[in-house]
């Protein structure tokens, strides 16, 4: 039997590599949109794209079987004004061009699974916010509601549309999980601020098994929470973090220090420090079987699993 085709953009980093390599596991065929491709051959190839026009790799997306949008710049740098209107570009690009090449397609993808993220919701406090709840206020809450207006359902009347906002994903080379347990093994392992402010987080293994279900599970549509279903504050977050590694209490860093120490990383402290509370309110309805819906067993498998997912 033919396999059927599955195009990722932005599919060779932290989550489109594993997904990739997932998806061939199911039989899928998977053609992976990137600046620099290679001539792989095999179930996995490569189509160069600049991730905001449309080129010769639209072709791939005739009579797939689904595209999962991954692509855009990394939110992990200082939110000066000029890094989040290239985020923005870099994410309003991407979708633009997919949907720029779909149109012209006698016969497009069947499916769009779109990345976006808990940040839609802006700093929820300690307030639980379901796929119903409004757009927050702040510049990553601005970022995400240009990123999922960017597609316009009169542009795509045939595929069905899933958009994932994704939480704090944990997972081994990539994400925060890495630096978080160095600075705990370090006894650098306190809680960030306050550490009241929630952390909407979810185990890598998990949201690869969401990506797929969107394309599998025809009657999935619309905006899906892709987080764990225990939401934990992150002072309870870094307590469990040392308890798996076995290490002592840590003293709380203050915002002040989250902040200069983030710019000192290249990063930005609002990541640490505005809370996402942020449940599957509907994967949780439709009974989505999560393999690590609590924290612990999350690290524990991390920790105890360092080359896994």
């Amino acid at each position: 039997m033919e396999r059927q085709r599955i195009v990722i953009a932005g599919g060779s980093g932290f989550i489109g590599t594993p997904l990739a390599a997932l998806l061939v596991s199911q039989n899928y065929e998977v053609v992976v949109l990137t600046r620099s491709p290679k001539n792989r051959v095999g179930p996995i190839r490569e189509a160069g794209w600049d991730g905001a026009s449309v080129g010769p790799w639209a072709s791939e997306l005739a009579g797939a079987a689904a595209v999962i949008n991954l692509a855009g710049r990394s939110i992990d740098c200082p939110h000066t004004p000029q890094n989040i209107r290239e985020i923005i570009r870099s994410r309003v690009n991407s979708v633009k061009a997919i949907a720029t090449a779909v149109k012209h397609l006698p016969i497009p993808p069947r499916v769009w699974v779109q990345a976006s993220a808990t940040g839609y919701y802006g700093d929820t406090a300690d307030h639980a916010c379901d796929e119903q709840a409004p757009s927050g206020k702040d510049v990553l809450a601005e970022v995400c509601r240009q990123w999922e207006a960017a597609i316009r359902p009169e542009d795509i009347p045939s595929m069905r549309l899933v958009k994932l906002r994704i939480g704090f994903v944990l997972g081994h080379g990539g994400g925060a999980f890495p630096v978080l347990a160095r600075l705990a093994k370090w006894f650098l392992g306190g809680s960030a601020g306050n550490g009241r402010q929630y952390v909407s987080w979810i185990h890598r293994q998990d949201l690869l098994r969401i990506l797929s279900e969107a394309v599998i599970q025809e009657q999935w549509s619309g905006v899906y929470n892709a987080t764990a279903p225990n939401p934990i504050t992150n002072g309870d977050f870094m307590r469990t973090l040392r308890q798996v590694l076995h290490r002592p209490w840590s003293p709380p860093a203050p915002a002040i220090a989250v902040r200069l120490g983030a710019r000192l990383m290249g990063s930005d402290g609002s990541l640490a420090l505005v809370s996402q509370r942020c449940p599957p309110a509907r994967l949780i309805g439709i009974g989505f079987p999560f393999k690590f819906p609590d924290l612990r067993p999350a690290l524990e498998d991390l920790v105890q699993n360092p080359q896994g997912q």
